[in-house]
């Protein structure tokens, strides 16, 4: 390589870098710049949800979160580091325009083609009442976001009782009807992000806000690209 190539591909790299930090608004970032191994499936960005279609602003499967929530979250990451676990993310900051898409969706009570696999035991009118969709979401804000713990040689996550958005007692923190494996799973869940300042949302396992979010009141809409 001569050096007019090394230097055209080096602009090219800090181009890009500069394009990715200009691209969000001040105090968010690509979690995988603080996180470099982060196992992301951002699962609205595919079919495999409960609406069963991509979801509006999803336009890659890459994490953003506020830096504040990332820097969190790779403490969570190094400790579980030390047991041979890691961290998998469903999803994190999430557009206004993607929940605006859901309520949609709700209110189609004729597109019940995920009800098997996200929400067996409730009746599509009753999730606005029941509380499974609402018109603003944490997410939205930037630090929120839904995880679990997957074994660090496999990837595969560890059995938690139920899976990511299911509608569900299933899905509650406190569920009865859990076995020895899957209570101390959640358990190694909620004790090691209550350690760095995230804390949970009781009615789904994978569900938690850093405390004290830098932007407690601002809901974002723009695409993740």
């Amino acid at each position: 390589m001569n050096y007019k190539t090394f230097f055209y591909l080096l602009s090219l790299v800090v181009l890009l870098g500069f394009q990715d930090k200009k691209a969000l608004p001040d105090g968010f970032v690509y979690v995988d710049t603080i996180i470099p191994d982060i196992d992301v499936e951002l699962r609205y960005f595919t079919t495999n949800n409960f609406v069963g279609d991509t979801i509006d602003g999803y336009k890659t499967n890459r994490l953003i979160l506020t830096q504040a929530a990332a820097e969190k979250l790779k403490l969570v990451q190094q400790d579980l580091h030390q047991q041979n676990l890691c961290l998998k993310v469903y999803d994190g900051y999430r557009p206004q325009r993607a929940v605006n898409h859901f309520i949609r969706w709700a209110k189609d009570l004729n597109d019940t083609i995920m009800k098997q696999q996200f929400y067996p035991d409730v009746d599509k009118r009753n999730l606005f009442k029941s509380g499974y969709i609402a018109s603003r979401s944490g997410h939205s804000r930037g630090s929120t976001l839904d995880l679990t713990i997957a074994d660090g040689e496999t990837g595969e996550p560890l059995d938690m009782g139920s899976p990511f958005d299911f509608f569900g007692e299933a899905s509650w923190v406190a569920d009865e009807d859990l076995n020895d494996d899957q209570r101390r799973n959640r358990e190694l869940l909620q004790n090691v992000m209550k350690k760095h300042n995230f804390r949970n949302y009781p009615k789904e396992w994978w569900h938690f806000t850093l405390r004290w979010e830098p932007f407690p009141k601002t809901f974002f809409d723009f695409e993740i690209e």
